[in-house]
């Protein structure tokens, strides 16, 4: 009896950013794809990031994506070379996607609708050619099939193909059905995970005075994640924006910093530091708060803090100082300025964990990178087998920057697989 043919030149697993790109260039190319996808929709996770928004690159160097992502950066570095962030402007431009760089240098679509992102990479994948199955749930990846691999999938035919890319993403936001089963799939292809965390997600902690900043915003401090108090070495530092919540803290320097949480190995909490003042160091202070006072010590200490700091912060400074509200500047001593000063540069206070894969925008830990060629995304274990996005090792800061990693892995997988697929069918 004969071998059963092989249906497809590559199949696709997970139809996020990774995947429709994948799809879509392994189509251009001119190999026969099928892009597998479990929920009933395709890119759930673009369609609820930034807020609606999708900020889907930054405005930066291919070199600055490097920097964002940390040691794992330089695993970019052929995939950027290949796609880099004006080239992602470029595409989506030309799939029809006007965008625009707002001054955090994020790129949104003009329209600040994340549905234009999805519905151009749905297009360009359809342009294509992509038979794309939506609610069609794969259910492992079997090598060693002949011409290649078979996938069972749910309730239907198992699909057979040369190449497999796999872009199931990570463990982060599972409601969006990113519930890490590519974990197993690759570790019994013989693949090693570096064991996952949330990253990019909102920090538990704080005190009950701190609790009652809910909802602040400062716009620009320099945050660092320590493992314990009284000036240890940061093990991640961020410099952007930082809300105070009711369960800890949250904006991108909170959340820039979180990755750093697995490090902590200290039977204490570890802390956040806190530098609301970022631009003045603190040996300036001293002679602001006397030139303040040159020009009226009459006025309220809480008051005058206000000009460095929002109102609500500035009197919960001044309580925390042990500084009664109502005391005036000319009154302000030496060892209650220098409190003062303390709390404006280096506010430490307790991290107890984070809100979880549930709340946390990526997945730290993944896919081995050394098992992965970065050149083509092939697997170094399995020859035909495709990686790229989420599932790899690869986290970087909020701003576009996840996003730039799956499209250009996305991309560099999708081209190399078709390139493998066709020559194997030339042969």
């Amino acid at each position: 009896m004969s071998e059963p043919a092989v249906q497809w030149d590559v199949a696709v697993i997970g139809a996020g950013a990774a995947g429709l790109m994948a799809a879509a260039r392994a189509a251009s190319a001119g190999a026969k794809t099928i892009l597998l996808e479990k929920n009933r929709k395709a890119g759930v996770k673009i369609l609820m990031s930034g807020g609606t928004r999708c900020n889907l690159t930054h405005d930066c160097e291919p070199c600055r994506i490097i920097e964002a992502f940390g040691p794992q950066g330089k695993f970019l570095h052929s995939a950027l070379a290949a796609l880099g962030p004006r080239d992602v402007v470029k595409l989506f431009n030309e799939l029809g996607v006007a965008t625009k760089v707002e001054v955090t240098g994020k790129v949104f679509p003009e329209s600040d609708r994340a549905l234009d992102v999805r519905d151009a990479l749905w297009r360009f994948a359809e342009r294509h050619g992509v038979c794309v199955q939506l609610g069609t749930a794969a259910r492992g990846i079997h090598h060693g099939e002949p011409n290649g691999f078979r996938i069972p999938v749910a309730d239907g035919e198992a699909v057979r193909t040369r190449c497999v890319i796999v872009t199931t993403g990570g463990r982060s936001y599972p409601g969006c059905g990113t519930t890490g089963e590519g974990y197993g799939w690759l570790t019994e292809l013989g693949h090693t995970i570096v064991p996952t965390a949330p990253a990019l997600v909102p920090l538990v902690g704080g005190t009950q005075w701190s609790h009652e900043l809910t909802g602040l915003t400062q716009p620009d401090v320099m945050v660092a994640f320590v493992a314990r108090p009284g000036g240890a070495k940061p093990l991640a530092k961020r410099r952007s924006s930082l809300l105070w919540t009711h369960f800890g803290f949250s904006g991108p320097a909170a959340m820039d910093v979180s990755r750093a949480l697995v490090e902590v190995n200290s039977p204490s909490k570890p802390f956040l530091q806190i530098d609301s003042l970022p631009d003045l160091p603190l040996a300036q202070l001293d002679p602001w708060w006397d030139s303040q006072r040159k020009q009226g010590g009459a006025r309220h200490v809480t008051t005058v803090l206000h000009q460095l700091v929002p109102q609500r912060l500035a009197a919960m400074l001044v309580s925390q100082a042990g500084i009664e509200p109502e005391q005036r500047l000319s009154e302000l001593s030496h060892a209650a300025r220098r409190t003062l000063n303390g709390l404006l540069k280096g506010l430490e206070l307790p991290i107890a964990g984070t809100r979880g894969f549930e709340k946390a925008e990526v997945t730290r830990g993944g896919v081995e990178l050394k098992e992965v060629d970065s050149r083509t995304m092939e697997s170094r274990r399995v020859p035909g087998l495709f990686i790229a996005g989420e599932i790899l090792d690869l986290d970087g800061w909020i701003g576009g920057y996840n996003f730039q990693s799956a499209f250009s892995t996305g991309h560099v997988a999708g081209l190399a697989a078709a390139r493998k697929s066709l020559g194997s069918v030339a042969s």
